[in-house]
């Protein structure tokens, strides 16, 4: 009987441990095996103390939204930091409850 990959649905062999596709783990003991997780503290914690700068999306991969963090703060002379800040204050909550639970190349966050 043929086995697939619960996340991305790409056919295994029997006792594979990780899809050859998508580098999902398939034996089930997937509790923080992963090599290239990122602490969800350390984003969280950057998120609230310097989410005005977006070292939390730097940290996390998101280079896009953390270049529009820092270039609001730095073109407006700091005068933008507060809205920056507060985007990176809410981000750093939400990493820290799990609403945002995985980095930009789709791994989850270790505990």
């Amino acid at each position: 009987m043929a086995k697939f990959c619960p996340n991305c649905g790409t056919e295994f062999k029997e006792g594979a441990d990780v899809c050859l596709n998508c580098g999902k783990q398939l034996n089930g003991n997937s509790n923080n095996s992963n090599p290239n997780g990122k602490s969800k503290m350390a984003a969280g914690l950057l998120g609230i103390f310097l989410g005005s700068l977006g070292v939390h999306n730097f940290y996390l991969g998101f280079t896009g939204k953390a270049v529009a963090q820092l270039l609001i703060t730095l073109l407006t002379c700091g005068f933008g930091a507060a809205i920056s800040g507060v985007w990176g204050l809410i981000e750093g909550i939400l990493i820290l409850t799990g609403s945002i639970n995985k980095d930009a190349a789709g791994n989850n966050l270790a505990d």
